[in-house]
């Protein structure tokens, strides 16, 4: 691998940085510690400016380059999960409910590896941005700093975005042209029936009866109004209802998951979901309410930034550890809002195998790759507009 030599020098520095995250997680806007670590880290290196305080605890600092150039821009999601950890590592997470299992600790570290040296050589044309987001997990932190104004307020022409992936070889890369996550919808179904015993139902409402109604009814979206050649994934995710075993109760609740790659096919969704609630609260006599939440946007490279950062992957890992035509997935990402606003690309970065895989307790980010991820991150920024 290519890696570039001065970013290999210091990743024992880059592998504590990740540990310190890991040890000291936070969770969706709430990432003060993690926020003062990363400005303080930025200062030591010497970048030109540092932002604080953009979606609550979102960082954005810029370096500027050697003379008149495009403004590119780098992104790292900051935020952990609500888990407690199960990893029995040296360095794990020292907050109860709280750890790094889907490696954001891990994308911090690459993106600060990357500015340190960028800090350095400042071997490029035009500004270097990075974005370090909070909330990607919870709360669409990524939206939230669009919205308050990043790209427009930094001149970004376009922006970049890693995410590790256990099970691919260490140090591979896979993206794609195009959609490459999907869109992710939540709904929620509040059933209204009438109690009673369990040995008379005939005088009761059962809302039981309707939520497993209503779950097997909108299996059929997919299988009967949707293309089959189209992606779509309905989850019923959750069924709740009752508190002992010879009472009908009064209500039930229904939630689940949504993930589709168009606008059309969620507007579909939608509209048949709240069709099929209402006729099956109407054969079961109980009365229904759909609360349907479009989340999250599908996350669409851009062709051309896709191509480029694919080259740019190739020259870090060689050509043969870079899949450029990756089947799309049906996970969800935030950074789907800042390729909306900015062209730019998402790629995924091998971490080799692991414990349980992303959202799992014993999932750890593999060190190694970090100065791998750094270098990619470094060579995005010197490619888009090498210094004269």
């Amino acid at each position: 691998m290519a890696v570039i030599n001065r970013i290999a020098g210091f990743a024992d520095d880059m592998t504590a940085w990740r540990r310190h995250l890991h040890q000291n997680p936070e969770l969706a806007f709430d990432l003060f510690d993690t926020a003062q670590f990363v400005a303080e880290r930025l200062r030591e290196f010497g970048v030109d400016e540092i932002h604080e305080g953009i979606a609550k605890t979102g960082i954005v600092a810029v370096i500027e380059g050697k003379g008149e150039g495009p403004v590119t821009a780098l992104r790292a999601d900051m935020d952990a999960l609500p888990i407690n950890e199960a990893t029995g590592a040296e360095w794990a997470s020292k907050r109860a409910g709280a750890m790094h299992a889907c490696g954001h600790d891990g994308h911090t570290t690459m993106l600060l590896g990357a500015a340190r040296y960028l800090a350095e050589t400042r071997n490029f044309a035009g500004r270097a941005v990075f974005v370090f987001q909070p909330a990607e997990e919870n709360g669409g932190g990524g939206g939230v700093m669009v919205d308050e104004g990043i790209m427009d307020r930094f001149g970004i022409d376009a922006i970049y975005a890693l995410h590790t992936l256990p099970g691919l070889e260490a140090g591979n890369f896979q993206t794609t042209p195009g959609p490459i996550m999907a869109a992710v919808d939540s709904f929620h179904i509040d059933i209204k029936g009438l109690g009673g015993h369990g040995a008379m139902p005939h005088d009761a409402r059962d809302p039981v009866m309707a939520a497993v109604g209503i779950a097997q009814a909108l299996q059929t979206i997919t299988s009967r109004n949707h293309y089959a050649l189209d992606d779509l994934v309905i989850s019923v995710t959750q069924i709740h209802t009752g508190s002992a075993d010879n009472i009908v109760p009064d209500t039930a609740y229904v939630g689940g998951t949504v993930r589709s790659f168009s606008s059309g096919v969620q507007d579909m969704v939608r509209t048949r979901m709240a069709e099929i609630v209402a006729g099956q609260a109407a054969s079961y006599g109980v009365s229904a309410e759909l609360d349907y939440d479009m989340l999250y946007p599908a996350t669409i490279n851009h062709a051309e930034q896709t191509a480029f950062a694919a080259g740019v992957a190739a020259e870090v890992s060689g050509a043969a550890h870079v899949n450029a035509e990756m089947t799309r997935e049906m996970g969800a990402e935030d950074f789907s809002y800042m390729l909306q606003a900015r062209p730019g690309a998402y790629l995924f970065l091998g971490q080799g195998e692991a414990a349980g895989g992303l959202h799992h307790p014993a999932f750890d980010f593999n060190d190694a790759v970090a100065p791998v991820g750094a270098s990619f991150f470094a060579r995005i920024i010197e490619q888009s507009a090498p210094a004269a």
